[in-house]
């Protein structure tokens, strides 16, 4: 097994005229729990999509356990995928299924295991997030935190080497934004997998983080161990750490001067002009 576990290189990415990367190389070493932070709109779920072969860079390369995975064939992608487990930002649990059902999908999909070894290996991931009591519930019936917490039953379900957690602390309360910020950290001690996290929650991700990647316009602005980014002194750094309203990221998007665009005698807004 190579040391890290996923590598990007020189990676460039664009949306139509928007370049969401540019020249981006980060590395996630084995057995570590990796998070890549940012403002909104950096691409932070883009580079989990391109880790997971969703998406094909412009240019560069994705290296998943030694290979590119652009180059791989769709049998060969499968099979590698096979070995990610993805918590989706919104949990993404199938509402017409019970929650038993939810968190044996992926191992009726992707095993030939009979009924009574998936029933038990089911009732073992909900016991790991306590929520085996919960098992015929329909996600419906449960609360925001607990819906995440059968997400990452279901992420944990083929023990893949590899969990990708997208902002798996928004829109939580305290108490299920706690209980997910152990559970994450439990699953990586205890299984010993790798960990992504792309979080703009700077308390709960540096709790848990080996190391944070900080992105900003499309590149790295700053780099390193939890204790190191908080006291690291680079503008960016500082402006995001310390959520400062502005600064090298501007209040406001780039604009003619205030004063004179409300003195002009051009005023044409949107499709309206006003002469």
């Amino acid at each position: 097994m190579p040391e890290d576990l996923v590598r990007l290189e020189n990676i460039v990415f664009r949306r139509g005229r928007k370049t969401i990367f540019d020249g981006l190389s980060v590395t996630v070493p084995v057995g570590k729990t990796v998070a890549f932070m940012g403002p909104s709109g950096t691409g932070k779920t883009t580079l989990l999509k391109l880790i997971g072969g969703q998406l094909t860079p412009d240019s560069g390369k994705v290296i998943v356990r030694g290979r590119d995975i652009s180059q791989m064939s769709r049998a060969e992608l499968f099979s590698v995928r096979r070995d990610m487990g993805m918590l989706f930002q919104s949990g993404a649990l199938f509402t017409d299924l019970t929650v038993f059902e939810n968190v044996a999908f992926p191992l009726r999909i992707h095993t030939d295991l009979s009924d009574d070894l998936i029933r038990d290996l089911v009732l073992i991931k909900l016991h790991a997030v306590g929520l085996r009591g919960a098992s015929s519930l329909n996600p419906a019936e449960l609360s925001g935190g607990m819906q995440r917490r059968i997400a990452l039953a279901r992420a944990m379900a083929l023990d893949p080497s590899l969990i990708m957690y997208d902002e798996p602390f928004t829109g939580l309360d305290p108490i299920a934004m706690g209980v997910i910020v152990q559970l994450i950290r439990r699953v990586a001690d205890v299984y010993r997998t790798t960990s992504i996290i792309v979080s703009h929650d700077i308390e709960e991700t540096a709790g848990i983080a080996d190391y944070i990647y900080l992105i900003s316009d499309g590149r790295l602005i700053g780099e390193g161990e939890p204790g190191f980014l908080r006291e690291d002194k680079s503008p960016r750094v500082r402006q995001f750490m310390d959520g400062l309203p502005d600064g090298p990221v501007p209040f406001h998007y780039p604009a003619p001067d205030f004063e004179e665009e409300l003195m002009s005698e051009d005023r044409e807004i949107g499709w309206f002009r006003f002469d």
